[in-house]
């Protein structure tokens, strides 16, 4: 009979109960195996030089270096690292930072055992997980950061019912520019049209009434 591949595992937790608590669960795990574990970043990156883990379970609030610096240094250790972010912080920001840093998936420590075992499996096949209640507000959110300061301007003009020749003329660029200005962001706000654009831009705080 063949063996059951092994997911091998690296955990970085200075909380000691919540450390035992996964180290237990675990090991009830025929597939996955606690390799290593840390309590602070520097210790991590000493663990995932030694181990290699195929997944890394990392927490953000450590003492000294954040777990923010931890990921950036396995990440530059191994860019394919997969690496799911366990935490008790639900700020958006701390989402999009660590997604964008390279996180394949962020789970909140509340999260029951069982489905932190299924994210884990789907992390190591290649997947990405961000909590549901999240996953829109941050999708919301890194569309709305990739707005230019153009375009921008073309949404506050817009919003002050400025027609499109009015508002190259305000700009000093051409019409055919304006266009393509307000296309662009329509698209990244997945608005319908201009004042649609306007709509989600002031739901979303980007432009004040």
């Amino acid at each position: 009979m063949s063996k059951v591949p092994t997911i091998r595992i690296l955990s970085v937790e200075d909380h000691p109960v919540f450390r035992e608590g996964l180290r237990a669960v675990l090991s009830l795990r025929p597939d996955m195996e606690l390799i290593a574990t840390a309590s602070n970043s520097l210790e991590a990156l000493e663990q995932y030089r030694r181990h290699a883990p195929d997944v890394t379970l990392l927490d953000l609030r450590l003492p000294g270096t954040d777990g923010f610096a931890a990921l950036a240094e396995i990440r530059k250790m191994n860019s394919d690292a997969r690496v799911v972010i366990l935490t008790t912080s639900e700020d958006d920001a701390d989402i999009r930072r660590a997604m964008r840093g390279g996180a394949s998936a962020y789970v909140l420590k509340s999260l029951p055992m069982q489905d932190l075992v299924a994210i884990i499996q789907s992390v190591h096949e290649g997947s990405k997980h961000v909590p549901h209640r999240f996953a829109t507000r941050v999708a919301e959110r890194m569309a709305d950061e990739k707005l230019t300061e153009r375009e921008l301007s073309v949404l506050r003009l817009i919003r002050d019912g400025r027609r499109n020749k009015q508002i190259a003329s305000d700009l000093n660029i051409a019409e055919a520019t304006v266009n393509f200005h307000i296309k662009n962001l329509s698209q990244k706000l997945q608005a319908n049209d201009r004042t649609h654009a306007v709509m989600i831009a002031l739901r979303r705080g980007l432009l004040e009434i």
